[in-house]
């Protein structure tokens, strides 16, 4: 499949790279570019080859500069606005559900939707150079679509900072507070991407399924409802055979040869 505001491809580590490519709107998140999205990663999540996804940007020095400003003021009427905003809590739940590891590599600005965007992903690897923010308020609008993945994700009173005062934050910063994973030097940023991207890749396919899911399920359940459901989950890990492969790799000193059952 093409795409007209994505480039995709498939590295022979099993890693999908999905780097947004519209750089005349800093990658802002237009309907095209979100039903884009949501192909390319439907696309990675049904091929057997890919074990991780990349999200990226083409563009050197901004990896989205959030939601499409000029839909929001479009003449266009109110319902087509509520419908097209369904696009964000899909494409979020799509990476939640994907059952293969998705990184976020900000290269460069990541703000307003795409924070959010970039929340929703596993992991997040930030360069130097790059800023976060949710400036939506300093222009008469709120980041609606994206509060609730801020709210669990990064402490309360930092969140309502974030939101309220529309400040942009650093990368070390947001590494600080919990938004980012690792930030490294801009002519570093290559090389931790596809480092971590290739081991992601690497790991068991199935165990990583059956590991994201539980992740993903378990989320805002009651703490002893999350503990019955974690126990069945390794239950059923219990039975397959990568989980033997797995243990008997690590006792015979070797790398293990998944089978994905």
């Amino acid at each position: 499949m093409s795409f007209s505001t994505v480039r995709y491809d498939v590295s022979g580590a099993g890693v999908a790279t999905i780097a947004m490519d519209q750089p005349d709107s800093r990658n802002a998140l237009s309907d095209e570019l979100l039903d884009d999205l949501l192909a390319a990663f439907a696309q990675a999540r049904d091929d057997s080859a890919v074990g991780c996804v990349v999200l990226a940007s083409t563009h050197p020095s901004t990896f989205s500069a959030g939601g499409n400003l000029g839909g929001f003021a479009a003449d266009v009427p109110l319902i087509h606005k509520h419908q097209g905003t369904a696009r964000f809590p899909q494409l979020f739940t799509l990476i939640g559900e994907l059952g293969k590891p998705v990184l976020c590599a900000a290269n460069g600005h990541c703000l307003a939707g795409a924070l959010g965007l970039a929340i929703a992903c596993d992991m997040i690897i930030a360069s130097d150079k790059a800023t976060f923010g949710t400036p939506e308020i300093n222009v008469g609008v709120f980041p609606f679509m994206i509060a609730a993945l801020i709210y669990r994700n990064v402490p309360q009173k930092k969140t309502t900072e974030m939101l309220l005062l529309g400040d942009r934050i650093s990368a070390e910063e947001a590494e600080r507070i919990g938004i980012v994973n690792k930030v490294v030097p801009a002519d570093a940023f290559d090389a931790a991407v596809e480092d971590w991207s290739t081991r992601l890749a690497a790991k068991s396919p199935l165990l990583m399924k059956l590991g994201k899911d539980a992740l993903w399920r378990q989320k805002d359940m009651p703490l002893e409802d999350a503990w019955d459901h974690l126990r069945s989950q390794l239950t059923i890990a219990f039975s397959t055979e990568d989980i033997q492969e797995g243990v008997n790799a690590f006792f015979e000193k070797r790398d293990p040869v998944w089978k994905g059952r």
